[in-house]
């Protein structure tokens, strides 16, 4: 199969590395996506495993695309739509890109259904209902240089939402995110971890789950098991043993979160007690400059307002000096990964960077910055 991966940007590359080390082979990165092929035991698998990735697309068919005409006749004639859409199965389509004559996407994406039901109608003089909420089938187009590539997305729901939190605060951070930035800092475990704002507290439950290898996303319905060519038996050998996997619970260095908002804070453990992790976190509902560690080394992590979502920019010099002078009075010898969306703002931690990689949240441009604390 011939599969896509939608990713956060700026987190291709540990998509790819992700999707290698789950069976994928003939990888390649693009911006905000990553391609490759696999059997169909890996791409279940990477459904149980990639904590990355927001959705899989399986690539169907291409031609050549340039107006109404050559879209119309292209859909038609391009796929098995008759063997693999029966009139009794729902459908919607989602277009991307765009070309010279086709830049409207509403229009596009009706242009796509009426090909297919007017197949069908031809065929059975019946045609698929469309669905926008459940569908069978999400037919994704993407548009590209005249260019057209069909392709099936595999799930309903973004696998970015794992379940274990249905408490949020008012600016959270995708759970795929925040596993993409804890990979970035290449934490094993082995140190003590603190976000001191930890909100909802996803990058400590990303962080743990991470490395227990936990499985993910096991009891969700797939649309790919409404395909043609699904395969039962390996699907349920691949989630059988995603299920059974004997989670290595192992003892880990202290990992602590920091909350002073008590509502927030009363959410954040919610959300730790449904991921089964109550255990391994240790949250804190103080303001972080409370905080006191005797360890020489580790982790502090930090997603702070950055005055567009959440908070007034002149309201949040104070916290960010704050923030630089706790950790240099307190935390000297560790590292601190911020993730910054207004370099305004991070002048006034009053700390030289190490390391700054852009990353996308919820469509601000970020970067996670490092710092080693002195």
């Amino acid at each position: 199969m011939n599969i896509i991966a939608s990713a956060p940007e700026g987190l291709e590359k540990y998509l790819a590395k992700e999707v290698a080390d789950l069976g994928g082979f003939k990888i390649n990165t693009y911006k905000r996506s990553v391609s490759f092929k696999c059997d169909y035991a890996t791409f279940f698998r990477v459904h149980f495993f990639s904590r990355i990735a927001f959705r899989f697309y399986r690539e169907v068919a291409s031609f050549p695309c340039y107006d109404k005409q050559s879209l119309y006749e292209g859909v038609r004639d391009s796929f098995e739509w008759l063997k693999w859409l029966p009139s009794h199965k729902t459908f919607n389509v989602q277009v991307t890109g765009r070309t010279s004559n086709l830049n409207h996407s509403h229009f596009t994406a009706l242009e796509v259904k009426n090909s297919i039901t007017d197949l069908q109608k031809s065929a059975w003089n019946l045609r698929s209902n469309i669905s926008l909420d459940k569908p069978d089938f999400i037919i994704h187009l993407h548009l590209n240089n005249n260019k057209a590539v069909i392709s099936l997305q595999s799930s309903l729901d973004s696998l970015h939402k794992r379940g274990y939190r249905p408490a949020v605060g008012n600016a959270p951070l995708k759970e795929n995110l925040a596993s993409g930035l804890l990979k970035i800092t290449q934490w094993n475990g082995t140190q003590p971890l603190i976000d001191i704002m930890c909100g909802s507290g996803t990058l400590l439950i990303e962080a743990v789950n991470q490395i227990l290898e936990v499985p993910l996303n096991t009891n969700q319905v797939y649309l790919f098991e409404n395909w043609l060519d699904f395969n039962k038996d390996i699907y349920l050998d691949e989630k059988y043993k995603a299920k059974t996997k004997i989670i290595n619970y192992k003892k880990l260095a202290p990992i602590i979160g920091c909350e002073i908002n008590r509502k927030v804070f009363d959410e954040a453990a919610v959300n730790i007690s449904l991921a089964g992790l109550e255990n391994y976190i240790e949250l804190i509902n103080d303001d972080f400059s409370t905080l006191k560690c005797s360890f020489s080394k580790g982790l502090i992590l930090c997603n702070p307002p950055y005055g567009k979502k959440l908070g007034n920019e002149n309201e949040l010099i104070g916290l960010y000096e704050a923030i630089g002078n706790f950790l240099k009075i307190n935390f000297s010898g560790w590292e601190f990964w911020l993730l910054s969306g207004n370099p305004k703002l991070t002048k006034y931690l009053k700390m030289k960077s190490s390391l700054k990689i852009p990353v996308s949240n919820g469509g601000i441009d970020c970067r996670w910055i490092k710092y080693l604390i002195r």
